[in-house]
């Protein structure tokens, strides 16, 4: 199994910022997790191609969860290639394929009136970029700590918090766990992802904990990048920061 860990810079409101989409391949599929903000096809392609590869040649695309920065490019990348298939877990299946209301639209919305006058606008603008996200049909919705019928050796995680849905991939062989939002990288320490705005964030840490009880040699964050040093201590730090 190979694993290439894509780096894919923006700017957004004048600030730099990075995304970490992996792609997993072996000698009959090609799977990118994740894909960005809609918009994002020409840097995720720019950043498969540092590593040789193109979007061309993927088989699938995996969406860990239906926030916007990993499934906003989702329905131009599957226009521009039809032939890819569209993975994600059977809870989120209905909020990738549009059948439902997104989850963090209903928060958004929910939280409008809470927020200061001066926050309002943006507030309003991320609605907006919620409601106009493109669904797209799903191929295949994974069963709780599945074993997917592509690429032999590695294993979907249930790793709900962040959102319901929420998953996470172990790849036992290489002792790589591409984390999605399950935890974050935040100044050399895991963090978890947003927690003013996770879901559940009780379920977030029980989430960690099951983390914790795999055998981890490097994490992928989606928003931080590579982790490889102390991942057992990282880990139990940030569970006891929130069950303090």
């Amino acid at each position: 199994m190979e694993i290439y860990i894509l780096k894919v810079s923006f700017s957004f409101n004048g600030r730099e910022d990075s995304l970490y989409p992996v792609i997993l391949r072996d000698q009959r599929d090609t799977i990118l997790v994740d894909c960005g903000y809609e918009g994002f096809m020409p840097l995720i392609e720019k950043a498969a191609q540092v590593h040789g590869l193109s979007l061309r040649d993927h088989t699938g695309i995996l969406i860990t969860h239906h926030d916007i920065d990993h499934m906003g490019a989702l329905a131009e990348i599957k226009a521009a290639y039809p032939s890819v298939k569209v993975y994600t877990s059977k809870l989120d299946e209905p909020y990738v394929s549009g059948k439902e209301k997104s989850l963090r639209l209903v928060q958004a919305e929910a939280m409008y009136d809470s927020l200061p006058e001066e926050h309002k606008p943006g507030a309003k603008y991320f609605q907006e970029m919620l409601k106009n996200m493109k669904p797209v049909a799903v191929h295949y919705a994974f069963s709780e700590d599945e074993e997917p019928p592509f690429l032999n050796g590695i294993q979907v995680i249930p790793t709900p918090g962040h959102m319901p849905g929420h998953i996470s991939i172990y790849l036992q062989e290489s002792r790589t766990l591409i984390a999605a939002d399950a935890v974050v990288v935040e100044e050399g320490e895991l963090e978890i992802a947003n927690p003013h705005f996770t879901l559940d964030l009780h379920e977030a840490v029980n989430s960690v904990k099951k983390l914790r009880e795999l055998e981890i040699d490097r994490i992928i964050c989606y928003h931080g990048g590579m982790v490889t040093s102390d991942i057992e201590l990282k880990l139990a730090k940030l569970i006891t920061k929130y069950t303090k």
